[in-house]
């Protein structure tokens, strides 16, 4: 049986995918204007012009009225209504993830700690703040305070080969988790730490675990905003 014929509009997405992913046009770079991708491909405009339409719809091109289509940055994704482990998502997308433990020690909680985390002032606390980068690229900032006894030996892991989350997920018998999103603006050492610019846009993620009754850990996660994107679908 004769396989239907593929649009031409789809031949030319598949081109510049294609292109994209070789390196060819590199994120950032200009790809050629529509005119010249019609007379490339012996297709009218218009074809051309669906083409791009769908790229930039996927995220993978960016157009500017009066200056061209550029391809996008890489961005990160992650899914808001799970639980997700950075490494994981990173892997997934077939890209290197590494993370550099900034610090990880024992704390003594003060008042503002104790009322975060629900224990008494002076009680012991964990803490972790890990850079996770994609291909060599700060996407996560993760700073992370964990209640020691539903957390035993969480100051032993070594959060360079492994990460917190999927500690606590193996660990922790979690029953509940919450998400705050906002945007906001990095502050100096964070901004050293993601390697952005002062008025560079970022997601912050609060998160809570709990188990039962227990918080087990509460954690921010900072995300430049030029490389994350988070999302959600439901079934309905």
């Amino acid at each position: 049986m004769k396989q239907p014929a593929v649009p031409r509009y789809q031949r030319i997405k598949a081109h510049l995918l294609e292109s994209i992913h070789q390196g060819q046009y590199q994120p950032g770079t200009k790809i050629p204007p529509e005119l010249e991708l019609a007379r490339i491909f012996e297709v009218s405009r218009m074809t051309v012009n669906k083409a791009i339409h769908e790229l930039v719809e996927d995220g993978v091109l960016l157009r500017f009225a009066g200056d061209g289509t550029y391809v996008a940055e890489i961005k990160a994704e992650a899914p808001l209504m799970e639980v997700s482990n950075i490494a994981a998502e990173i892997e997934q997308r077939q890209h290197a993830h590494a993370s550099r433990v900034v610090a990880h020690r024992a704390l003594e909680a003060d008042e503002a700690l104790a009322k975060r985390m629900d224990m008494a002032i002076g009680d012991t606390v964990y803490y972790s703040l890990i850079v996770h980068s994609e291909d060599d690229l700060p996407v996560q900032l993760e700073e992370r305070y964990v209640n020691p006894n539903w957390a035993p030996g969480y100051l032993e892991q070594d959060f360079s080969r492994t990460t917190p989350n999927a500690f606590l997920m193996s660990n922790s018998p979690l029953t509940a988790v919450e998400h705050r999103v906002r945007a906001v603006l990095p502050e100096r050492r964070e901004r050293e730490l993601l390697q952005v610019d002062a008025d560079e846009p970022c997601l912050l993620v609060l998160r809570q675990s709990w188990a039962h009754r227990c918080l087990v850990a509460y954690a921010r996660l900072l995300h430049p905003g030029s490389r994350y994107t988070l999302h959600s679908h439901l079934k309905m």
